[in-house]
C-alpha cells in the first residue's frame, strides 16, 4: 500500500480551509475541553472526533473549528487536563503554525477549589488559583489559601 494511500486511509476528520485544531487530547476529557472553551456556544463549524487511534496516547480526541482562533490565555486552561494537546493554526488548508499548551500562571473561574469550606464553594464567587507548581500541578486558592493537587482538580460544570 502506497503512503498517500495510507494517509488518506488514516484521515478521519475532513480538512478545514481556515481556523484551529485541537490534537491529542485524551478521548476522556474531549466534553471538558469543549465545556472550558465554551465551545457549545459557537455558532461557527464544529468538529470533533473521541476514540481516534493514536501512536502517543493509544487513543486520542481532536477538535476542528472553522474561523475560530484563540488567543493563548484561552487554550492554555485546556493545559490542566489535556497536557500533551497541541494547536494547529489553519489558513488555506495549511497548518501556519503549531503551539504546545502551557499551564498557566492564574487559574480563574475553571476549577473548583478542593476545600469544601471555602467560601467559593458556599457563595457566588468565582475560583481564582495561583499555580505553585505545573508538574505535578499545584493550586493555591486565592480565599482560603488551601492547595489543590493534581488528583483533587475537578472542572466546574458552569463555567463563569
Amino acid at each position: 500500500m502506497s503512503d498517500s494511500l495510507k494517509k488518506k486511509l488514516k484521515l478521519k476528520v475532513s480538512a478545514i480551509n481556515n481556523g484551529t485544531v485541537i490534537d491529542h487530547i485524551p478521548s476522556e476529557n474531549l466534553f471538558k475541553v469543549i465545556s472550558i472553551l465554551g465551545l457549545q456556544s459557537l455558532k461557527t463549524q464544529i468538529t470533533f472526533g473521541a476514540n481516534l487511534e493514536s501512536e502517543k496516547l493509544g487513543s486520542k480526541a481532536i477538535i476542528k473549528l472553522s474561523d475560530v482562533f484563540f488567543k493563548d490565555d484561552e487554550i492554555n486552561k485546556i493545559a490542566l487536563i489535556a497536557k500533551n494537546a497541541k494547536l494547529n493554526i489553519i489558513r488555506d488548508y495549511e497548518v501556519v503554525e503549531k503551539r504546545v499548551v502551557e499551564v498557566p500562571d492564574k487559574i480563574i473561574g475553571i476549577v473548583k477549589c478542593f476545600n469544601p469550606k471555602c467560601i467559593t464553594n458556599n457563595e457566588d464567587i468565582t475560583t481564582h488559583f495561583t499555580v505553585i507548581s505545573k508538574n505535578p500541578l499545584d493550586l493555591k486558592c486565592k480565599y482560603c489559601e488551601k492547595i489543590t493537587h493534581e488528583d483533587q482538580i475537578v472542572i466546574k460544570q458552569s463555567i463563569k
